[in-house]
């Protein structure tokens, strides 16, 4: 037992090695082991990209391979990034162009320091628009020589960013007739959901009141929160979720990453607390503007006239309902930077 205990320790320290060195060995900081290149294009890609590395520090990185084996371009270009650390250490300033012939597939994995230059939307649309038509024609050498062009631009012309991102936003602006058949279409989920959100917050207020006049049994009524509590949520979906394509669709700032990061836990708590109490005090300022009934509480029995009156046409007690739906030497390696997977993909 413990010698093929041994045996299976001895294993994973093998596979975990062996992954370790599951990508390429960049030693030049263009690869080219699909051999698309002819050797006149090999070293003028080479001297462009260590000539713009030894002026700026940022590496732009070309590898070529036959094929992906059983990873995506994604998994295969960011591993491949992180193992021969491209970029600068802390500066994080790599770019890796990923050509996998066999799979007609290209990415630009961008490092985490010049995410906020090559966008993602900038590197999807120099593939797009760059690399995809001349790779079509099979002149790999062309669209990979265009988009290193366009990169090194971009990284020492801000002017230049700025104007592809321009037209990259103008590209995809909405003219002004589909905006407004998509305001049209959205709005009749934000009514619905407006309506779900009122008859469910409704029958919540009323559930409230009922229990605190003793015609809502306390024990039953807390089973019936849970279906009622479902209708609001879904109506609050429904009723948000369209606002918020809407205010993207207008050009509002809406960052849900940022919004999610900057969130804290304890504004949900607050929150939770805070409807529920507006919902109680809503329930008794319901009470005490009607006049007519007492406050008591009634545990487990509740009137089946109020609540046959109250609640059978609604469904909101019925539990089966559907609410509950470096350098310029011909020696390369990378300089310790690191990437979060930011970047494009595409296929041809």
């Amino acid at each position: 037992m413990l010698k093929a205990r041994w045996f299976g320790f001895l294993f994973l320290v093998f596979s975990w090695c062996a992954a370790q060195e599951e990508y390429p060995k960049l030693t030049e900081i263009v690869t080219d082991n699909a051999h698309i290149f002819a050797q006149p294009q090999l070293e003028g890609l080479r001297n462009k990209l260590y000539q713009f590395e030894s002026e700026t520090t940022n590496q732009v990185v070309i590898l070529t391979i036959n094929e992906l084996g059983n990873e995506t371009i994604e998994q295969y270009a960011n591993g491949a990034f992180n193992q021969n650390k491209l970029g600068q250490d802390e500066k994080d300033n790599g770019v890796l162009i990923l050509f996998s012939k066999m799979d007609r597939e290209v990415r630009i994995e961008v490092g985490y320091g010049l995410e906020p230059y090559i966008t993602d939307a900038v590197a999807s649309r120099i593939i797009r628009n760059t690399m995809i038509p001349r790779f079509k024609e099979e002149d790999y050498f062309g669209g990979l020589d265009v988009a290193t062009d366009q990169i090194i631009e971009f990284l020492k012309n801000p002017e230049a960013l700025e104007e592809f991102k321009q037209e990259i936003e103008a590209e995809g602006e909405m003219p002004w007739w589909a905006m407004l058949l998509l305001t049209l279409f959205l709005s009749i989920f934000i009514a619905a959901g407006g309506f779900v959100f009122y008859k469910g917050y409704s029958n919540l207020v009323e559930m409230f009141r009922g229990i605190f006049i003793g015609k809502l049994g306390l024990v039953p009524g807390i089973f019936m929160f849970i279906p009622t509590l479902m209708m609001v949520a879904f109506g609050l979906v429904f009723l948000l979720m369209p606002l918020f394509f809407l205010a993207l669709v207008y050009g509002f700032n809406v960052d849900p990453d940022s919004l999610l990061e900057k969130a804290n836990i304890t504004w949900l708590y607050f929150v939770l607390i805070g409807f529920f109490v507006f919902t109680i005090v809503l329930a008794i300022l319901k009470i005490l503007i009607k006049g007519k009934d007492d406050f008591k509480i009634s545990w487990v029995k509740s009137d089946s006239t109020y609540m046959s009156k109250t609640f059978s046409s609604s469904g909101s007690h019925s539990f089966g309902s559907g609410s509950s739906s470096g350098g310029s030497s011909s020696s390369f390696s990378g300089g310790g930077g690191s990437s979060g997977g930011g970047g494009a993909s595409g296929s041809w």
